[in-house]
């Protein structure tokens, strides 16, 4: 170290820089996040080269459908947006022990067996236990590499000397620069090993996986500089005492981020879930006080999903809310909503409302669900299990229309259900299905009027 050595404070957080330590980061309120890092100062020179890239007409590029590798996963394609795209980054997140490195596995094992050349990089595991956990999962293709390594340059050198097709990061958190002198994790070492991997990505075409670990608030560890440099982030979502896991796209350059795909978590592995509806629906009561059936879109799928609402008597001065898969202040409108149009005293009341399977609906089409649910449990009068409902409540009372609504009734028809109601300004739109009995509703009292 000499005198020219400056240091400065780095968030590991958010990657902000202070010149001093202090207790909060001064831009993501983050207490205790502020690390000593050695700073690089530089002048930028003017760069010559003799090869400079010639710009083209968007018009004249090829691009075909067929460009995008299926993985052989067909619920990872669909939240890809359809296949894996060559020269594409993207980085998986989600809670220690929810199956990111058992999904990449058996992702990179359905490619290998097609024919493509993979390569695994753990900075985790050793050789040996990848091998033991591949051999458990029946996940050992016949042209997948396993490494054991965690210095950028020797996994970069690798790449380069041998071809491959497919390349996984297992995980970028313990990836380190020799020329960096922070510890591997800080926001330095993240941040250059994801640059270095964008740009092996783009120049041979290889599509990398990059596993992230994620912190205490659910965002993934390190700045937020890298999932703005790469070209997807998906999230591996789901609870360890459930046995599904829901991986959901929040960025896709090559796609929607509206599609999921449903796993079930087993001795085996990941196993696809094609049919989640009758999934969720599977372990419904047949009558019970406080149970609904909705139909929410998760993309392009309709899904049906068990609500339940529990109403009590409070046994406390304050009554409690407990609300788990729901949005906490979509359930308070929806209650103070039933509280003057309905006439129902709820409010020194518990409730408690649930979305089985662990599902998360934020979308207001189920509002009408929650409110039957409510009703249901607090008139202590079930709901025909035949029937499904689907709808928007305003402010007023009134039942607003939702999109993709002839969907949802066929998807309820396909599982069975008979009777359907819907907003009355969707209706028009619908078209005849067998065996489904539509019934529109203007009102939230016209639809207890209906149910009870």
């Amino acid at each position: 170290m000499t005198k020219k050595d400056k240091f400065i404070f780095r968030c590991q957080s958010c990657g902000a820089q202070a010149p001093k330590w202090m207790g909060q980061c001064p831009e993501c309120d983050g207490w205790d996040t502020l690390a000593e890092e050695r700073s690089f100062p530089g002048v930028l020179k003017k760069k010559k080269s003799s090869f400079l890239p010639e710009p083209v007409l968007i018009d004249s590029v090829k691009v075909k459908e067929t460009d995008r590798i299926k993985t052989g996963v067909a619920e990872f394609d669909r939240v890809l947006g359809g296949g894996l795209v060559e020269g594409s980054l993207v980085l998986i997140g989600g809670d220690p022990g929810i199956g990111k490195s058992t999904l990449m596995l058996q992702v990179l094992s359905k490619l290998s067996d097609s024919g493509k050349k993979c390569l695994y990089v753990s900075g985790e595991e050793s050789v040996r236990q990848i091998s033991m956990r591949g051999k458990r999962l029946n996940s050992h293709g016949s042209a997948m590499f396993v490494v054991s390594e965690t210095d950028l340059d020797s996994i970069l050198a690798m790449v380069e000397l041998s071809k491959y097709d497919a390349l996984v990061i297992d995980s970028i958190q313990t990836v380190f620069h020799p020329d960096v002198s922070s510890t591997p994790g800080s926001v330095t070492q993240i941040r250059e090993a994801s640059m270095h991997f964008m740009k092996l990505a783009k120049s041979t075409g290889i599509p990398i996986f990059l596993v992230g670990h994620v912190t205490k608030g659910g965002a993934i560890a390190g700045p937020r500089i890298m999932e703005h440099m790469v070209d997807t982030v998906l999230y591996f979502e789901g609870d360890k005492s459930h046995v599904f896991r829901i991986l959901r796209a929040v960025k896709n350059r090559f796609g929607s981020t509206n599609e999921i795909g449903v796993f079930e978590m087993n001795e085996k592995g990941l196993t696809q879930i094609p049919n989640p509806s009758a999934v969720f629906l599977s372990e419904r009561s047949t009558i019970a006080p406080g149970s609904v059936v909705t139909s929410c879109m998760e993309g392009t799928r309709p899904i049906l999903v068990e609500i339940q609402g529990l109403v009590s008597s409070s046994s406390f001065g304050t009554p409690r809310r407990t609300v788990l898969g729901l949005d906490n202040h979509r359930v308070a409108l929806i209650v103070a909503v039933m509280e003057k149009r309905l006439g129902m005293n709820l409010s020194n009341l518990d409730i408690f409302m649930n979305v089985t399977g662990g599902v998360k609906i934020v979308e207001p089409s189920a509002d009408l669900a929650i409110a039957a649910a409510l009703a249901s449990s607090f008139l202590d009068k079930p709901v025909d299990k035949q029937t499904t409902l689907i709808g928007e409540i305003g402010l007023t009372g009134e039942i607003r229309a939702v999109g993709h609504a002839q969907a949802r009734i066929k998807e309820a028809a396909k599982m069975g259900f008979t009777k359907c109601l819907v907003p009355y300004n969707n209706i028009k739109q619908l078209s005849r299905i067998k065996n489904m009995t539509i019934e529109s509703v203007s009102f939230l009292k016209s639809v207890v009027e209906v149910l009870f």
